[in-house]
This record gives structure tokens, sequence and C-alpha cells, in this order.
């Protein structure tokens, strides 16, 4: 069914609906530890794509499925482990990753999450991140939105990117994926002060807060990678861009099978080189 036929009725509330998507995150998270283990999962499932799945995974997108549905049916679900309807003709949909940085769920190291994302005229407008290890939240919907939750506390703080340093960039790299010869000659462009690395989403929800600066990601990532922490980082002040400066899209069909050019996430006021 076309979207002609069909009448969207989620909450005008944008922060009202974050709320309920946030809990929805929480929720999911919740779930996913029951299968977590600090010394390692055991019995991961190899997919099509040679990206492993987990119990988790599939648990986490049934229950995020049913959540979003109970919100308005009407309104499409892109997840990583369900069936990938055709977006083209949609204004609007949800893309979801129930367990973004399924190797660090699997390695026991616990950095992992939960993104939701709603997705409309190809931007992500609304976003949820959830780290159910640490109990760390990270949510936006709109301009000047981005929050930062913790569990521990029950209390949120606004976040914004940070002024790039004197002293030099902080970048941040996957864990998984952290190496190679185009980041570091990418790199050379650029002064830097220190590297991290972590896993998932958390990369550009550490330049949401304001505790790093730039990651530049060369290799394949998916659209429900990105577009939960995109939507963060957009409205902490920062930005996800290809390489030639044009801002990541979601659900435009330039790429097959949901797939990101390689981008760079990074603070308004950090540039790219002229020449990359």
């Amino acid at each position: 069914m076309t979207k002609d036929f069909k009448k969207i009725m989620l909450p005008a509330n944008r922060q009202a609906l974050c709320n309920q998507v946030r809990r929805i995150a929480v929720d999911a998270g919740n779930l996913t530890l029951n299968y977590f283990d600090e010394s390692g999962y055991e019995g991961a499932e190899i997919k099509a794509d040679n990206s492993p799945l987990t119990l988790a995974d599939t648990k986490a997108q049934e229950f995020i499925d049913k959540a979003l549905r109970a919100i308005d049916e009407n309104v499409l679900i892109v997840g990583e482990e369900n069936a990938k309807p055709d977006v083209h003709n949609e204004d609007i949909f949800w893309l979801v990753d129930p367990v973004d940085g399924t190797k660090e769920f699997i390695s026991g190291s616990g950095q992992y999450t939960v993104n939701i994302a709603l997705i409309e005229n190809n931007k992500p407008v609304l976003g949820v991140v959830y780290a159910p290890v640490s109990g760390m939240l990270y949510a936006s919907c709109g301009e000047g939105t981005a929050i930062k939750w913790s569990e521990d506390t029950d209390k949120e703080k606004p976040i914004r990117v940070r002024e790039p340093s004197n002293k030099g960039l902080i970048i941040v790299s996957s864990k998984s994926h952290g190496k190679g010869d185009t980041l570091e000659q990418f790199l050379e462009n650029y002064k830097i002060q220190k590297r991290e690395q972590r896993g998932s989403s958390l990369k550009m929800c550490l330049i949401a807060e304001g505790k790093a600066d730039m990651y530049p990601r060369f290799g394949r990532t998916c659209e429900w990678d990105t577009a939960a922490a995109h939507a963060v980082l957009n409205d902490a002040g920062g930005c996800i861009t290809d390489f030639d400066g044009n801002n990541l899209t979601y659900g435009t069909g330039k790429c097959k099978d949901f797939l990101n050019p390689e981008f760079c996430a990074r603070s308004n006021d950090v540039p790219l080189p002229e020449k990359v």
C-alpha cells in the first residue's frame, strides 16, 4: 500500500514521541542483557553478508517492531534483522538496529547499542541510541534537543559538540574496523591530539557530547548503523557527510541494500580537507 492510502498517526509532539521511543530502546536493551555475557557469547550465526547474528539481535528486533507498530502501524520499519520494505515512496519511516556492534556484544566488551531513528524526507529527525551495559542513552528530536541520560542517576543533561582545541583533534575509530592505510592517509591532513577506539554508534555520540571531534569511516556500513546517532549529532551541532561534503541521506536508493557511502562524522567546526 502506498503512502496515498495510509494515514500516518504519529504524535504531533515530537518530544512526546521521542520519550516513547526512549522507553522502547531501554526495554529492548534490557532484553539484550538476558543474552549478554562478559566472558563472550557462543552460538552466533553467520548471515549471508558474513555478519554475525545472535538471539539478542532477533529478540530485540521483534520487540522493537511490535512496540513501534503499536504507536502507528502504518509507518514502515526498516530493521537490520527484518524484511526490508521498499521505502522509495515513503515520506516517513523507522530505521532500527536492535544490536549495533554485534561483534562487541559477542566479545563481551559491552560497547554495543540499540539504535532507533525516525526518517522524514530522507533525513533523520529523531534518534535514540541506548547502551544497555553502561546504561547511557542519547536522544534528540530537533535542533538543540540532544541529551544524554544515565540510568544510574535517572538524570539527563543537554549535550553539544565542542570547539576544536588548539592542541589538535580527538579522533574516534571503530574497535573492529579502526585501522587501514586510507584512514592513516586521511588523518595526515589534521593535527591530532589523541586517538580513541569505541564500538557501535558510541563513536558519533562521543562527538555529540563534546568528548571527540571526528570519526572518519572508510568501509562498509548500513543506514541503520548511523541514522539514530546521526540525528543526535545533527541536533548537537555536528554532521555526517560523505567525503565530498554531502549530507548522508536515508532511503534514497542511491546505494543498494541500504548501504551508506564512506563518511566522516564530525563537529560542524571541523572541515574536510580540500582533497580526500
